[in-house]
């Protein structure tokens, strides 16, 4: 098959998952409002679980279907470090001041239980087959699932502390059928996202072989920046409400749903435990995400009020600067 008309599908591919994403995150701030949700929460919990279904569906297909592990793992990391720097972006359209000064606390909750998730695939990808499994499946499978149930917990604990004790407006609730009609908005466009994203992985896998290019870096750098585009257009669309917390919210968010969504491959690849069969660069992608999400936590404790050249505070350059090493390394390790 052609390279034009595999890029041609790469494309159809995006240009379906943006879309859906921007009508996700219409309908998810439609539904936080008729059902009395904050904004934060829902970007954190509905939001980031709907717009990760092109990793989770693009992980499945590609272990599952296709028998390429590395373009599943490096999918999911990959995608946590383009989310990650991303936040650049949500930085450079905060033009008042760069947005950890507005930034809410709750965030360093979701940050600091990435660092501890992502923590433990760096170890479970350093140690390869000496890492403890049983049933072949790795035994970081259920500690990750777990990680991630007490931080949903702990966040949406954490968020309804902080707001006892404030008035909150009681407004207009819409009518009963104009919140049916969004939920079926919502779920039609999450399942534009789960087809475009089980498309995805067979058309990444037949670009990696046309260009010569490793199933690793397509899956780091090529897909995970396509199969993230939910969450760039969720989040553009919640600055566009003027919707801080949830934009953040979202991708941090996003990055600890794919983080389980390796515990998920994990149980659909039938020869062994995932990460153990994969190649070690990825540990390269882990620990790059781990840099950058401490880097956030920096920013989130420090708060910067400065800017580098007037542009983004120095959180964001230093994100910019992890993302272009990662994407480097990635390509000639590759290569």
């Amino acid at each position: 098959m052609g390279a034009a008309w595999l890029g041609l599908q790469f494309l159809v591919c995006a240009v379906l998952i943006a879309g859906a994403g921007f009508v996700l995150s219409r309908s998810g701030d439609a539904l936080a409002e008729a059902h009395g949700w904050g904004r934060g929460w829902v970007g954190l919990a509905l939001l980031a679980t709907v717009t990760s279904l092109p990793e989770l569906a693009s992980g499945v297909s590609a272990v599952a279907l296709v028998g390429a592990p590395n373009l599943a793992v490096g999918n999911v990391l990959g995608a946590c470090v383009v989310n990650l720097a991303f936040l650049v972006v949500v930085d450079l359209l905060q033009r008042h001041q760069p947005m950890y000064r507005l930034a809410s606390e709750t965030h360093l909750l979701s940050a600091g239980f990435g660092v501890v998730m992502l923590g433990f695939v760096a170890m479970s990808l350093v140690t390869g087959r000496a890492a403890p499994a049983f049933l072949g499946v790795g035994l970081y499978s259920p500690v990750l699932l777990a990680l991630y149930l007490l931080a949903l917990r702990s966040v949406f604990a954490h968020e309804q502390s902080a707001r006892q004790g404030v008035e909150v407006a009681v407004l207009e609730r819409p009518a009963r059928e104009d919140v049916r009609r969004e939920w079926r908005r919502f779920g039609a466009a999450a399942l534009v996202v789960l087809a475009a994203g089980s498309w995805l992985p067979e058309v990444a896998d037949g670009m990696a072989q046309a260009l010569g290019l490793s199933r690793s870096f397509v899956g780091t750098v090529f897909m995970a920046l396509v199969t993230t585009l939910p969450e760039m257009a969720v989040t553009v669309a919640a600055l566009r409400l003027g919707a801080l917390d949830m934009a953040i919210g979202n991708l941090l968010g996003s990055n600890l749903f794919n983080v389980v969504i390796l515990a998920v491959n994990d149980l659909a690849y039938t020869r062994g435990p995932l990460l153990a069969d994969v190649a070690p660069g990825h540990a390269g992608t882990a620990a790059t995400a781990l840099v950058m999400t401490g880097l956030v936590i920096v920013g989130l404790v420090m708060r910067p009020q400065g800017r580098v050249l007037r542009v983004a505070s120095w959180i964001s350059v230093g994100l910019v600067a992890a993302y272009a090493l990662n994407a480097a390394l990635a390509y000639l390790h590759g290569a």
